[in-house]
């Protein structure tokens, strides 16, 4: 059997983006060859990525096409190929053959338009399967829907109790036929009032931008906007948090801006604790697995999760995309950072199989397991609860519980059987699970 051709490298597609570049200006090969002084069948080698330049030629070439050497070099950055190998993963659950992953930077070579469009309905595709999964959230644990909702039930029930008796007792006497009268006006306006709040509730909803309402939800849209990451802060310090403030204009609720402040006060001593160049080089040299990083934080295990989850997208060093969620004693989700296909509730509980609760069964002791999502996505969960802070002795600490998900890449073989886990019971489609407390509304 003969052996599986390699799939071009980086540096071996630079004649087909010289070929794109040329067909995008509209020149004729033998112009461009006349422009550098080669000849039109030496190019056309060039392009067919049969020979390797640099040097001089590769300049002349840069300077005739009008581009940056490096353009012509360089492959596709890590934003553009890890959402191609995203919108790959999604393709291949959805529709069956999974795509050649190991030619995305060919594809982006030869055909940058194409891939740029890929990238961006990716893009579109994850936003609004966001909303989607956030107006289910809501549905499922919005504390004043379910309140209004259990009026209008309640009232109809009662509506329906005092309908059946006057109509099965036709000879009831006069006085008590009067008041059941009186309990079904009543009883008609409560109905009327319960539903005109419920519609104003809608209404309301309809009128935010994104559905954006709580403190905390108004706190994860400003670090959402950043990518979970301030330059400012790990430069300047605490110090540099007011004019952070200040630049997140969702955060128009004083509460919001006060919680804020909070969190934004933990990343700052987290970056003093953990500077961010010697922390990423050593993250990287790791594969960005928290193991190996805990020396670094004197063992503190949260701090590690919490750095992971900060760090800058993109660049030489490709950090994965992370994932996280903070919770208090109480099960309450008080902080998250969403990653692609691994929902995490906004409103209500996760999912009791996440060791983000295992955790607190066991304080200070890290947890780590493999997760299968319902639609077959893998990931690997690390988590730990600790003290957060103490009231002074003799009381107890405040205990929150941290867990940081990665999604495994393709062909990564997880080093244990994953555990099925979901967004929380109500979003869960897995009827057989032995955590279930709730039915589900999508089944």
């Amino acid at each position: 059997m003969s052996a599986k051709p390699k799939a071009p490298t980086r540096q071996a597609l630079t004649g087909s983006r010289i070929r794109e570049r040329r067909m995008s200006l509209g020149l004729k090969q033998s112009d461009l060859a006349g422009a550098v002084e080669i000849s039109a069948s030496y190019l056309n080698l060039i392009e067919h990525n049969k020979r390797r330049i640099g040097g001089k030629l590769l300049l002349d070439l840069a300077r005739a096409l009008k581009v940056e050497p490096a353009r012509l070099t360089e492959g596709m950055d890590a934003t553009l190929s890890d959402m191609l190998k995203a919108a790959a993963n999604d393709g291949a659950r959805s529709f069956g053959p999974k795509p050649e992953t190991a030619r995305i930077d060919e594809l982006a070579g030869r055909f940058p338009g194409w891939t740029g469009l890929i990238a961006e309905q990716r893009k579109r595709i994850a936003a609004l399967e966001a909303a989607v999964e956030g107006l289910q959230d809501r549905m499922g644990h919005d504390p004043v829907l379910a309140g209004a909702m259990h009026e209008v039930l309640s009232t109809v029930a009662a509506i329906r109790s005092t309908s059946d008796i006057l109509v099965a007792e036709p000879d009831l006497d006069a006085n008590w036929r009067g008041r059941f009268h009186r309990n079904l006006h009543e009883e008609a306006e409560r109905l009327s009032t319960s539903a005109t709040a419920l519609l104003a509730h809608f209404e309301g909803l309809g009128r935010q931008k994104g559905g954006v309402q709580t403190p905390q939800e108004l706190i994860e849209a400003g670090f959402d906007a950043v990518g979970h990451h301030f330059p400012q802060i790990e430069t300047g310090g605490a110090g540099a948090i007011p004019d952070v403030l200040d630049s997140m204009e969702m955060l128009t609720d004083l509460g919001a801006r006060d919680l804020a402040e909070a969190r934004l006060r933990l990343y700052a001593d987290d970056a003093q604790r953990l500077p961010l160049a010697p922390f990423l080089e050593m993250a990287a040299e790791h594969d960005f697995d928290p193991q190996p990083l805990l020396p670094m934080a004197g063992g503190d295990v949260a701090l590690v999760l919490r750095r992971l989850a900060n760090l800058p997208a993109g660049g030489a060093e490709a950090v994965p995309e992370f994932g996280l969620a903070v919770c208090d004693a109480a099960g309450a989700l008080v902080f998250r950072r969403r990653i692609n296909a691994f929902s995490i509730p906004r409103f209500g509980p996760g999912c009791a199989l996440w060791p983000l609760y295992h955790a607190f069964s066991r304080p200070m002791v890290p947890e780590a397991a493999n997760l299968e999502v319902p639609e077959g996505g893998l990931f690997r969960a690390w988590a730990v609860s600790q003290p957060t802070r103490s009231a002074g002795f003799g009381t107890a600490p405040v205990v929150e519980a941290t867990m940081l998900v990665r999604a495994l890449e393709d062909g990564q073989a997880p080093d244990q059987s994953p555990v099925p886990v979901g967004p929380g019971c109500q979003l869960c489609p897995r009827e057989t699970c032995p955590a279930r407390r709730a039915g589900s509304v999508l089944t």
